[in-house]
């Protein structure tokens, strides 16, 4: 209960002043004069205003509310380093108990941790807006951030806090802490294939901080899990390196410095940059060996590509036909078998045989340096026709050391759907081929007449006609790749003949292949994060699949099963809760994947440090304090009033702002009217008589 006298006014303060006004002239005048009645007639004037300002005693039912106290609690990545979690939670326990028996605070505690998909950091004083958005700012006593100092939200000024309390600092962890990090300087986002690209970083050292110490450290290069380079480097110099993108895609180059003597932690002397490798120009040798409809088709898929740089020649005048007409009437000119298959044979990327016969156009020591040419890496496709089974194959050449199937002599006639074979289920060339029907139905696509058979020696067969004769066999020669499409009948697709069936899909997934696209890879092992999980895939020819192992940016490691999802297809999925590198390793097989930035702000600098977060605080009156192990180092509490000092030696100050709840008013007049009336009357009457002695 609290009272208290106000003023209630019977009439609006301007009558009220106005008839006051001239009654005290008049009584100064009276007391000039030296009136007899002037100090009655003053009590009497006294006694009107009283009565017309009405006080009025006032009584309040009040509760007290607390002031509430913010302890914002750092869990942020850098927060699980060494002993800071603990020494976090015993400077929690400590701070909340000596909270406990400070009367009239409030404390409301709120956990900050990184969003995976946030690149801001640690962001505190976000946390403190939220923890914050109840409360009245008058009711705010104060802020307490338990942190390692590394805050990057920190507001430029005091008023953006949008309350006026003390802020407090308690340091986790050290003064003076070592540490090593790798700081990526620039780095490219594409690259030409096979083109060299640069990039440049800097090894920093608490010791050395930007200027070089002549201290050296090793550094580490792997382009997607592969060695790539090592290389001695000076802290705090800036590098440079020139490294080749070895495929389309994402190339992941990961740099990783050794470790340093007392780190605080490895988990930024790895830095990552993810640059895109582009293809400059495709180049594809086709070679048709006669004039036939699926010529075309060829011709037309390579062209439709902007990036494919198409060379075809189409044989129609063997070397040794000489039938007398002149070179300025031919309409095509002579085959260059020497510049294609001697000088450049090696600048082709992919080199097609479009129902090529052996018709003494090449000499064998051009099959020779094709055969040379596939071992060292390159690619070939053979689009067999009816002169493979004939004694003009081009399998009787030394091609057919790297051909995976051998001709019968024989072809086969009518009508028939291509099927994908168990095999081509799980193949990424054919798996998924759009009509292609599941385990027991038909696939849904137009049919080809003409197959040539052949004996399968290595590799692999994913499509066959339905009594089981090979249609497209896979194999790998040396370095390179060769595959056999044994009938000259997919251009019928491409026509639409019976609804046709997915010819450009089927041979753009065969070239790439050929051209060892990583996505069109057998066995093959991706990662990915999204939304917080961290997502394996993978492709297989196989039945099934060992675990894989999950290496965390901590370094921590787990093994997780993988479930299959569809034929050669196994796939799982868990939690992604650090941000940065997560490696992902099964067998040889190995990935990559970032959780949130690839390089994150979190922990591009872990040092302990008061330097942040002090300006703010001393702007607000707080302190900064290092906590100190098991907490220690936690100062008293001590609850202040508005405008006295909120921080001294060995204490912190929050603010008590005395705020209160009203639950009922009682107010009482103080001067009743009978009351009023006889004091008004009774000082007139005085006066009166006074004045008539």
């Amino acid at each position: 209960m609290a009272w208290h006298i106000v003023f209630e006014p019977l009439a609006p303060l301007a009558p009220i002043l106005a008839l006051a006004l001239p009654g005290v002239a008049l009584i100064v005048y009276s007391f000039y004069r030296r009136a007899r009645g002037a100090p009655l007639r003053a009590i009497a004037l006294a006694a009107l205003l009283v009565v017309l300002l009405n006080p009025t005693i006032r009584s309040e039912e009040r509760e007290a509310v607390p002031d509430i106290a913010a302890i914002v609690v750092d869990r942020s990545q850098s927060q699980e380093i060494g002993k800071r979690p603990e020494e976090t939670s015993a400077a929690l326990a400590r701070l909340s108990e000596r909270l406990d028996r400070v009367e009239g605070i409030e404390a409301r505690i709120v956990e900050a941790r990184n969003d995976p998909q946030d690149e801001s950091g640690t962001t505190l004083f976000r946390a403190l807006e939220e923890a914050l958005s109840d409360v009245p700012r008058e009711r705010v006593a104060g802020a307490i951030f338990i942190t390692d100092g590394q805050v990057h939200d920190v507001p430029a000024t005091i008023r953006e806090l949008g309350f006026d309390a003390p802020v407090h600092g308690l340091i986790i962890g050290r003064p003076g802490e070592k540490d090593r990090r790798l700081q990526i300087i620039e780095a490219p986002r594409f690259g030409i294939v096979g083109e060299p690209v640069e990039l440049s970083f800097r090894v920093n050292e608490t010791s050395a901080g930007d200027a070089p110490t002549g201290e050296t450290a090793r550094v580490t290069i792997s382009m997607d899990g592969e060695h790539a380079a090592s290389k001695e480097v000076e802290i705090g110099r800036t590098e440079r390196i020139t490294l080749s993108l070895q495929h389309g895609g994402a190339n992941v180059i990961e740099i990783d410095v050794e470790e340093g003597p007392d780190e605080l932690t490895t988990l930024n002397n790895r830095a990552v940059v993810i640059a895109n490798g582009v293809r400059d120009r495709l180049r594809v040798l086709l070679v048709s060996g006669e004039p036939h409809p699926g010529e075309r088709t060829w011709r037309n898929l390579l062209k439709s590509d902007p990036s494919v740089d198409l060379v075809h020649f189409t044989i129609l005048r063997p070397p040794e036909k000489h039938d007398g007409t002149p070179i300025d009437e031919l309409s095509l000119i002579s085959f260059p078998t020497r510049e294609l298959f001697d000088e450049k044979l090696d600048q082709f990327d992919l080199i097609i045989f479009d129902r090529y016969k052996r018709r003494g156009v090449l000499p064998l020591a051009y099959y020779l340096n094709i055969v040379d040419y596939v071992e060292a890496g390159g690619a070939f496709l053979a689009a067999e026709g009816p002169a493979f089974a004939s004694p003009y194959s081009i399998y009787r050449t030394p091609l057919a050391a790297i051909l995976p199937a051998h001709p019968l002599e024989t072809t086969s006639e009518g009508g028939y759907r291509p099927a994908v074979t168990p095999t081509g289920t799980r193949h990424p060339v054919t798996a998924d081929l759009p009509g292609s029907g599941g385990e027991d139905e038909e696939p849904q696509w137009g049919r080809w007449f003409r197959t040539i058979d052949v004996g399968v020696d290595t590799g692999e067969t994913l499509m066959e006609t339905p009594d089981g004769k090979p249609l497209m066999v896979l194999a790998r020669a040396g370095e390179g790749r060769v595959a056999q499409l044994l009938s000259d009948q997919i251009w019928l697709w491409s026509r639409g003949y019976e609804g046709g069936g997915p010819q450009a899909e089927l041979l753009r997934r065969l070239a790439h292949w050929l051209m060892k696209e990583p996505d069109l890879e057998e066995e093959s092992l991706s990662a990915s994060t999204q939304g917080g999980l961290l997502t394996i895939r993978r492709r297989t020819m196989e039945d099934e699949t060992p675990p894989a192992r999950v290496t965390l940016p901590s370094g921590g490691g787990e093994e997780i099963e993988l479930e299959e999802t569809a034929p050669g297809r196994f796939e799982a999925t868990m939690e992604a809760r650090e941000l940065g590198l997560y490696r992902v390793t099964q067998g040889e097989l190995s990935a990559v994947a970032a959780a949130g930035p690839l390089n994150p702000r979190e922990i591009a600098d872990v040092r302990a440090t008061d330097a942040l977060i002090r300006p703010i605080a001393a702007e607000s009156g707080g302190g900064v304090w290092w906590a100190g192990e098991g907490g220690d180092g936690v100062p008293a509490l001590r609850s202040v009033r508005a405008g006295q000092d909120a921080a001294g030696a060995g204490w912190m100050g929050l603010r008590r702002n005395e705020q209160y709840l009203v639950h009922a008013v009682h107010q009482v007049p103080l001067i009743a009217g009978p009351l009023a009336l006889i004091l008004l009357l009774g000082t007139l009457a005085l006066a009166w008589w006074r004045e008539g002695r």
